[in-house]
């Protein structure tokens, strides 16, 4: 089957090829999906995941792409729930070989079915964006209504989806961004947007959550105004600073198929906006893992036409 590979860790996106590789098998409680689409998150070179299994060995070549749509192509000893033939959505492993190929061996436990009126390529941008933005305000944000977000990268892939989630249930959201991206941020329902590049944190006064896809400095910033009791959610590795008073949560995304499911819902009936940016097949897929300008919303690629 054809797949695209990474080859060298030092490379990065330099270091990847389209590739031969063998289909895979199912192992216990596994499905096979051919893939129609899958969608790719940039900082997939610096998980330690992409370069080495649980045990420490190289993985390289690894299949890398870890969110996708497609049908089930066949099932392992033991798989239940699931049918040949259906279609599904989710997340893989991290440590294993992803989807940016025709086919992958994904745990039967991480699917979630995908209605028929999705099509494959919104269905392969939402998991591993719909589920940061939910697991991180909900489960790990607490987020109540009448509280104000603080959503970093409101335009992105995940920040927008943070925004439109925060709004439904009931929060005051500011975006921020560069001055370009404040339209799109609006238009995703932020109430309010902050330049980073020419406008002071410092300025917005306190808020209860910040959810924080960027790190650094700006983490640094944000810390300083989340409210007594309010709390601080970053994806992008440990915390580097704390509210005074509040807590901080750094968490790695994982499959939860209900979640996939009020995600995919809210999709269907309007609630919620897939960000998709860059689209394009597997053979043409190499630039656009590696683009020379920044990227606007999610990349998704189209495995199968």
């Amino acid at each position: 089957m054809k797949a695209i590979v990474a080859m060298d860790q030092t490379a990065e996106a330099a270091g990847i090829t389209l590739a031969e590789r063998p289909e895979p098998t199912p192992a216990i409680n596994d499905v096979v999906v051919e893939i129609l689409a899958s969608g790719f998150v940039p900082a997939e070179w610096e998980w330690p995941s992409t370069w080495v299994d649980r045990s420490g060995h190289d993985r390289a070549p690894a299949i890398i792409g870890h969110e996708f749509a497609g049908v089930v192509s066949s099932l392992g000893y033991g798989t239940t729930g699931l049918s040949l033939g259906q279609r599904v959505f989710g997340i893989t492993d991290w440590h294993r070989d992803g989807t940016l190929a025709e086919y992958a061996a994904v745990e039967a436990r991480n699917l979630a079915p995908l209605p028929g009126d999705v099509d494959f390529t919104v269905g392969a941008s939402l998991p591993i964006s719909g589920l940061t933005a939910w697991q991180g305000l909900f489960q790990h944000g607490r987020l109540q209504a009448g509280q104000t977000v603080l959503a970093h990268g409101a335009a992105g892939a995940v920040g927008s989806v943070v925004t439109q989630l925060a709004r439904e249930f009931g929060a005051y959201v500011i975006g921020t961004g560069r001055a370009a991206d404040r339209q799109a941020a609006l238009d995703f329902g932020a109430n309010d947007f902050l330049d980073l590049d020419n406008e002071d944190l410092g300025d917005i006064g306190g808020v209860d959550l910040v959810f924080d896809v960027i790190g650094g400095n700006i983490q640094r910033r944000s810390a300083s105004i989340v409210r007594p009791g309010g709390t601080l959610v970053s994806v992008v590795g440990s915390i580097k600073a704390r509210p005074a008073a509040g807590l901080a949560v750094d968490f790695v995304v994982e499959s939860v198929p209900g979640q996939l499911v009020e995600i995919v819902d809210r999709v269907r009936d309007g609630r919620l906006r897939a960000h998709i940016g860059t689209v394009t097949s597997l053979d043409d897929a190499i630039p656009a893992l590696n683009p020379t300008e920044r990227r606007k919303g999610k990349t998704v690629i189209r495995v199968r036409a």
